[in-house]
């Protein structure tokens, strides 16, 4: 009976097959008003290409590692542009851990969470999470992208304002946007203006300062103990995303709160699971109990997208109890960091942010430069991507480097000495 439905579904398949065959040789016809949108499509794009903006996809034909390979090279290449800071996108405990999840609990749940959406590994690892910020609570959303669109909207009222760093990530520019309090932007890491900020604002019902822990662009740690003091000052609470410093920023991973040896001052975090944390997928808002319960009463993009896959949910556990058994892999990166950066500035390039953070970017500032750049040094076996307008500003373009523990001293020099040759090839250093 077996063979006979295996037979029956192979037959079926092949005739899905044909009728998809059959279909895809229609031509493809187009309205006039698709035509016309087409063709203004078309100038847009050209105009990126023109400036030397256009962002090509390289496709990798391999896991996610220090070492990758890349379609149309036969190169081993050494990938240093990735978030995969701790290396635990294809560490074998991650991966097997998400196989096992994939036999134990399936593929996905088909729902929502409070439809039937919830599973035991979903509220075990809310509770790991917690655990390893010192918070009372933690929901878990597709992505930290819909975890910073789902928050802001629910805490903020007219009633109440919210004051953003200008440099914030475009999730939570995108969040804030959805709320009804007071917006307020303050200059990048400027403290002054911040205060000016809280002390204009200070007859709203709540007020919420709005930081990333670290400026993914450029490397920069936030000033986070100076605004937090002017938090207690103003009686405000403090906001981070975490994203990029989570699991391997400060001593033991636990982001900038720990960098800066601050003991649980920030009242929210949000930060992912698809960096340091495994590097998949999903994203988390980290807190007061009563806000994470009433996130699970009215977030939209909690109560309207699909649960996390058990794979995933699998995978981030596990890299989560490598982190806290393990507290070399952040040491590996400090060590890194602090290599290339030492050996890149003696050489006469100008790298951004913090002299202790992954983010290594070199400056260039033409565009047309970053992306040549990069693609020599594809060339020589190093995989690194030229960042410009309008992920950047006009005239700062570079390649963002960034560190892994997964990376050996060797692999860093190796890199370095690439960008050395090239560098005076382009006659960028001398």
């Amino acid at each position: 009976m077996a063979a006979l439905n295996c037979s029956r579904i192979t037959q079926r398949l092949a005739s899905g097959k044909n009728y998809l065959s059959k279909f895809s040789k229609q031509p493809l016809r187009f309205t006039s008003a698709l035509a016309a949108t087409r063709n203004i499509l078309e100038e847009e794009l050209k105009g990126i290409k023109e400036a030397g903006t256009y962002k090509s996809e390289r496709v990798i034909t391999s896991p996610q590692g220090p070492t990758i390979h890349v379609k149309g090279s036969s190169k081993n290449i050494l990938n240093f542009c990735a978030n995969n800071y701790l290396g635990l996108s294809s560490h074998p405990l991650v991966v097997e851990a998400g196989k096992k999840a994939l036999d134990s609990h399936g593929a996905g749940l088909s729902s929502v969470r409070f439809i039937c959406g919830t599973q035991d590994i979903h509220k075990e690892l809310e509770e790991k999470i917690s655990k390893f910020h010192g918070k009372e609570d933690t929901i878990l959303y597709i992505s930290c992208f819909d975890a910073n669109a789902g928050v802001f909207e629910v805490l903020l009222t007219p009633d109440d304002a919210v004051i953003s760093d200008e440099l914030n990530h475009a999730s939570i520019i995108d969040g804030i946007r959805l709320c009804k309090a007071q917006r307020l932007r303050y200059k990048h890491r400027d403290l002054a203006d911040l205060e000016m900020h809280l002390v204009n604002t200070q007859g709203s019902r709540q007020r919420l300062i709005v930081t990333d822990g670290v400026f993914s662009m450029d490397g920069n740690v936030t000033p986070l103990k100076d605004i937090c003091d002017l938090a207690d000052k103003h009686n405000s609470m403090v906001f981070i995303d975490e994203c990029h410093a989570t699991g391997f920023f400060g001593k033991t991973g636990r982001g900038t709160e720990e960098y800066f040896g601050l003991n649980n001052r920030v009242d929210i975090i949000n930060s992912t699971l698809g960096k340091a944390l495994g590097g998949a997928a999903g994203g988390y808002t980290t807190g007061p109990k009563e806000l994470i319960d009433l996130l699970r009463q009215r977030s939209r993009p909690y109560l309207f997208s699909n649960t996390l896959p058990p794979p995933i949910v699998a995978c981030a556990s596990k890299a989560l109890d490598l982190i806290m058994e393990d507290t070399e892999l952040p040491k590996r990166v400090l060590e890194n960091t602090k290599r290339f950066r030492s050996r890149m500035t003696d050489v006469g390039f100008t790298l951004s942010g913090d002299p202790e953070h992954a983010i290594c970017p070199v400056m260039l500032g033409d565009a047309r430069l970053a992306s040549t750049f990069a693609d020599k040094m594809l060339e020589r076996g190093i995989y690194v991507i030229g960042f410009s307008y309008p992920v950047v500003p006009k005239g700062k373009a570079r390649i963002r480097v960034q560190m892994s523990a997964s990376h050996s001293i060797q692999d860093v020099d190796r890199a370095v000495d690439a960008f050395t040759e090239i560098g005076r090839s382009l006659k960028v250093i001398q």
